[in-house]
């Protein structure tokens, strides 16, 4: 009598792609990845949404229960798909939340096809040429950004945090050597931009230097840190015998992309490496996770503007590449493809400009007696994890081949151009605000005013006098309820879907301003996409002074 289990291993097989070429199963594993995308297809309609929006019933997701017996394939894919209901089509043009693309056709098949075949890039022989594929998106990423590919080296992490913690974790051990092993035994610090983003307080208290360690630097009104006063503050940590175990350069700062003078705080560095007599070279990381993709601009050339774009997006593309043409002068950056690169996530790479510093944070051989027995790629003895998936690197590479210098350059200038037709409608109207007019990437933070409000003083006013604070909660809460409508209408698949944040920057007096956030990352954007963000948040000011008065 055939055993049970037997019985059900046999049907079990077919759920799984087969190792030998098989044309008939081949075709069913081809024909259900068709199914389901033929079931997510017929979610979509004109609006910004899949299906139809809803609330979330958690209490009922907690009681989920694994079954005796488990489901064919048919009845499984229908309940995946139902998990997509109610998701923003990121590539629809009245999507502009953060900054999250659309990914290209060829970088869903770069994380498909790894996804079968679940490659581990801990090394050479868990991934083969899927671990070349990883090595030859960290050339082509190096020698963009103005690294030389032959000295400097990458490896795909788990996102910009993870390539911050990889910086911190090197500037660390060149600060106080042999922490690595022995612990931290050096009081440490991190100087960055307050405007930067979180990861690097979530990687200095991950690492042991601490939260409070990370030395938060003021910035000038485009959002660029303050070199005057990173100076002060780094000259008192080393006065006071503190180690600078980096400085955080923000190359595109997620609300408001500003860009830090990456140059310049180069040059602090060596300054401050003469003046004090350091024994290390503090490590400069750059926080380039979204800013890094306008290094294809490094070549163009703007004044002959060969793409054809309009003239105020041609100086908002040389006015970012003015401070992106230095991202070779880090230590380290960080680089997220399925930001500004269009793919899935996740698809983040860190870069060394000197592969030697990898080596800092390498463990010992005999810790991993049972890995790393063939092959000449063993990334996995230095990395933080050792399971590594090969989705992030094919995703990119796929990308990469596709789109080329001039896709990027394209796909880039459209999101730019885009930014300033709504800024333009934006400033063509008396109760609308740009905030971050300094700034010249995808993204625009405005704020809405009552009508009759001297738009164009207050925001000098709500900034800089103290005198203004009641009046700024006042809008501050406006904007907030703003959004709230604007949203609420996009979650009904009729609106336009925007971001908010809570703190664009802070005023004078320690208060922190409320912004609209648009975020363009969708090629298929347009004008009058950008005029229907106007329309939409006029509507509900509209309404929202209605029910006030009544």
């Amino acid at each position: 009598m055939t055993p049970r289990y037997h019985e059900l291993l046999d049907v079990l097989r077919r759920a799984f792609p087969q190792p030998v070429s098989d044309p008939v199963h081949d075709a069913y594993f081809v024909y259900s990845i068709s199914r389901a995308l033929d079931q997510v297809d017929a979610l979509k309609g004109q609006t910004p949404i899949l299906g139809q929006p809803g609330t979330i019933d958690w209490a009922a997701a907690t009681q989920a229960r694994l079954l005796p017996q488990g489901q064919s394939l048919e009845a499984v894919i229908p309940q995946l798909v139902r998990f997509l209901e109610g998701m923003f089509i990121w590539g629809h043009p009245r999507t502009q939340v953060n900054v999250t693309p659309p990914p290209s056709i060829a970088s869903v098949i770069g994380t498909l096809l790894p996804a079968t075949y679940n490659p581990n890039l801990c090394s050479e022989e868990a991934g083969f040429r899927v671990a070349e594929a990883e090595v030859r998106v960290a050339a082509m990423a190096a020698n963009l950004v103005g690294y030389n590919p032959a000295r400097a080296a990458g490896v795909f992490t788990f996102g910009g945090t993870g390539a911050m913690l990889y910086g911190l974790r090197i500037g660390l051990e060149k600060a106080v050597p042999g922490s690595l092993r022995h612990g931290l035994r050096d009081d440490a610090v991190v100087l960055v931009s307050d405007r930067a983003h979180y990861c690097t307080v979530t990687a200095a208290g991950w690492l042991g230097i601490g939260e409070e360690q990370v030395l938060s630097i003021r910035t000038h009104l485009d959002n660029s840190i303050d070199l005057e006063a990173l100076a002060a503050a780094a000259r008192e940590a080393l006065g006071a015998g503190r180690r600078i175990a980096a400085l955080v350069a923000t190359l595109g700062t997620t609300d408001a992309f500003g860009l830090d003078d990456l140059h310049g705080i180069i040059e602090l560095r060596d300054r401050l490496v003469e003046e004090f007599q350091l024994d290390y070279r503090p490590h400069v990381h750059a926080d380039a996770v979204i800013g890094w993709a306008w290094s294809v601009f490094n070549e163009y050339d703007f004044e002959a503007n060969p793409l054809g774009f309009r003239g105020r997006t041609v100086r908002a593309l040389a006015a970012a590449n003015y401070r992106i043409q230095h991202l070779g002068l880090a230590d380290s950056l960080g680089i997220d493809f399925h930001k500004t690169g269009f793919v899935p996530y996740v698809s983040s790479l860190v870069l060394v400009r000197d592969a030697a510093d990898f080596s800092l944070i390498a463990r010992r051989r005999e810790q991993m007696p049972y890995l790393y027995q063939s092959g000449d790629y063993h990334p996995g003895m230095f990395t933080l994890e050792t399971t590594r998936s090969g989705l992030g690197p094919m995703a990119a590479l796929a990308n990469l081949l596709l789109l080329g210098r001039e896709g990027l350059q394209t796909l880039l200038g459209h999101t730019v151009e885009m930014a300033e037709v709504l800024r333009e409608l934006i400033e063509a109207h008396p109760d609308l605000v740009v905030l971050n007019g300094a700034n010249v990437g995808p993204v625009t933070l405005f704020r809405v005013y009552p009508h009759g409000t001297d738009t164009f003083s207050i925001k000098e006013h709500e900034r800089v006098d103290v005198a203004w604070r009641e009046r700024l909660h006042q809008h501050n809460q406006y904007n907030r309820r703003i959004f709230e409508r604007v949203y609420a209408e996009a979650l009904t698949g009729h609106g336009v879907a925007i971001s908010l944040t809570d703190c664009y920057r802070d005023t004078d007096y320690g208060e922190p301003i409320v912004a609209l956030k648009s975020y363009v990352l969708s090629p298929f954007a347009d004008a009058e996409r950008m005029q229907s963000i106007v329309t939409h948040v006029l509507r509900a000011r509209d309404a929202l002074e209605q029910s006030s008065t009544q």
